[in-house]
């Protein structure tokens, strides 16, 4: 079994949106609708302030980070792992590398949602962001169930 330590971390951006849409496929359950259309990724990442993250295992994309910026705040959008490279460390590689870009950006506060029950909960509250609140009824489910989303900060070693 590969290592994590194989995995590249690296700014993408619209050249990179096939391998995001790759991993958004196979990484997001289509039962709870988390994952976005490529039109949708397309238009984020066509927007002043947005960034990506790609991870790859040499040339097979095996996960992603997508965020905006607005001033010195930055919104976490999307962080998917392939199942296939779950438990190695990739999505902690990836979020770690979130936050270092965003201290380079100057980014003072990083803030994200994430579905109730989601188990990357954990991986964010290890990584020190703090839940600040609830979207009671956000997310609707593909059997038509709602889910409510966590939203969560992270402040930044920033003034």
């Amino acid at each position: 079994m590969a290592d994590a330590g194989r995995v590249i971390i690296e700014v993408g951006g619209m050249p990179d949106l096939p391998d995001v849409m790759v991993a958004m496929a196979d990484a997001f359950d289509p039962e709870f609708g988390e994952a976005w259309t490529e039109a949708q990724c397309a238009g984020v990442l066509a927007m002043p302030g947005s960034w990506l993250l790609i991870a790859r295992r040499g040339s097979d994309p095996v996960g992603f980070a997508m965020l905006r910026t607005i001033v010195r705040e930055a919104e976490l959008l999307l962080i998917a792992v392939r199942p296939g490279e779950r438990r190695r460390g990739v999505a902690r590689r990836l979020l770690d590398h979130v936050i270092a870009e965003a201290e380079q950006r100057d980014v003072a506060a990083l803030h994200l949602e994430v579905r109730e029950g989601n188990p990357a909960a954990a991986l964010y509250r290890a990584a020190g962001f703090q839940q600040v609140g609830t979207r009671r009824d956000y997310y609707r489910g593909r059997s038509g169930k709602m889910f409510h989303a966590l939203t969560f900060k992270r402040t930044l070693g920033h003034d």
